[in-house]
């Protein structure tokens, strides 16, 4: 039988600052996401942020918390359940998140007790980076090297570019946007720093070396994060037919000193409000909405774009529970997997 487990990051358990500040600790002390040598990671996570961000981040928690609790574990579960029922039973489906509950190993222990003897593994990243993909498939390979019988794996690839996720994206824009128009449309990924996004090139000389370094997708680049969050936007461009003059494509979410992937998104909205334009702004990054959509692009960014001078300020949905991204999951789990 086979086993599917959905894997994203996760959420602390509640808005309380307690609690964020233990899933901040297990976030930031994970050496793919805050990386370099363990003694300086220490010293920045135990110095500089557990003792100032969790009050922070608690209080913008608590903007977004629902009485469903957080919002990417609620259109997690939610889309569990429909991904099972679409299996009427046949094959057992577990979520697993890197940090926080449930957590990926309880998502394995789970499948297993349920008869999987083989496991496909699906990071709800469109774009991989080493950071959440890579993050997520290293604690999966962690916890199946302590098993005595270590089940076959397939792995569902990166899906920055495919129609069964773009589709349903591209449907919630056109929705949110309703009637009106936009006169931008800004794409805003996660931001990666810029040593991290070099480690991925192989050629060792492709990545940031030039303004069109991801300007298509070849060998060199080829997990590339910010070359494959520019095949997105370019595909989304085309599916929601814009002009290459209506769209900005940015990162958001820096932290720290160290140079992070460019434009960034809070100087893009700044820079392009003063034309009082409506705008229009999806978080392609994502699967679920999280506190990076909802509060960093909802609220701040929307009070970005009004103090600017900028129009209306419409935020696009992920694809959260969607009917339709259901439907995308187990396309990709077929085309990519042929197990289920």
């Amino acid at each position: 039988m086979t086993g599917l487990l959905l894997m994203n990051l996760g959420t602390p358990t509640s808005p309380a600052k307690e609690d964020v500040r233990a899933y901040l600790k297990e976030f930031l002390s994970d050496a793919r996401v805050l990386d370099g040598p363990a003694w300086r990671r220490k010293l920045i996570l135990n110095l500089f942020i557990l003792p100032r961000r969790p009050k922070v981040s608690a209080e913008a928690y608590r903007s977004i918390w629902t009485e469903n609790g957080s919002p990417i574990m609620a259109h997690s579960l939610s889309l569990l359940a429909k991904v099972r029922d679409r299996l009427h039973g046949n094959t057992p489906v577990e979520i697993g998140m890197r940090y926080g509950k449930p957590s990926i190993r309880s998502g394995i222990e789970k499948l297993t007790v349920a008869g999987a003897d083989r496991l496909i593994l699906f990071p709800m990243y469109p774009q991989y980076s080493a950071a959440t993909t890579g993050s997520c498939l290293a604690e999966a390979y962690r916890v199946l090297e302590e098993m005595r019988d270590v089940p076959p794996l397939a792995v569902v690839p990166p899906f920055y570019d495919h129609p069964a996720w773009l589709e349903p994206l591209a449907s919630r824009a056109r929705e949110a946007l309703g009637d009106a128009t936009a006169g931008k449309v800004f794409f805003s990924f996660h931001g990666l720093p810029e040593h991290q996004v070099r480690a991925a090139d192989r050629s060792g000389n492709t990545c940031l070396a030039t303004e069109d370094c991801c300007g298509t997708i070849r060998r060199e680049n080829a997990n590339c994060y910010r070359a494959q969050c520019y095949a997105t936007a370019r595909a989304l461009t085309r599916m929601l037919d814009l002009s290459p003059e209506q769209v900005v494509t940015c990162f958001q979410s820096r932290l720290g000193r160290v140079p992070w992937i460019r434009p960034y998104t809070d100087e893009m909205l700044t820079d392009h409000a003063a034309g009082g334009d409506d705008a229009l702004i999806l978080s392609p990054a994502f699967v679920a909405d999280c506190l990076e959509t909802l509060e960093e692009l909802g609220m701040q960014g929307a009070e970005t774009w009004s103090v600017s001078g900028g129009g209306r300020f419409t935020l696009a949905p992920c694809v959260n529970d969607d009917d339709r991204w259901a439907d995308g999951v187990l396309t990709l789990v077929r085309e990519s997997c042929n197990w289920i």
